[in-house]
């Protein structure tokens, strides 16, 4: 996976928010915003190709998780991400 060229995570009143840049990634109609761990996880994998196991990585190395559970938030988020066009 990798995330879209045209979006960007950025600092919204202390929101973490990805803003869509460019034309074909505007869409008014839903705001993105990214809770503390998503944000985490996506200033890790911005910019690289990733998978699933590298997000669960992430989690592992930074909160107190077991690797089932950081395996099963990630593929949620990675599901999410999918789902809403942000990664590809």
């Amino acid at each position: 996976m990798k995330i879209k060229e045209g979006f960007e995570l950025r600092d919204v009143c202390g929101e973490s928010v990805i803003v869509a840049t460019g034309r074909k990634n505007i869409d008014f109609s839903k705001v993105i915003s990214l809770n503390e761990s998503a944000a985490l996880v996506w200033r890790e994998v911005e910019g690289r190709d990733f998978e699933v196991e590298d997000m669960a990585k992430t989690l592992l190395g930074t909160y107190e998780v077991d690797e089932a559970t950081a395996l099963r938030d990630a593929r949620a988020l990675a599901s999410q991400w999918k789902e809403i066009g942000l990664v590809e």
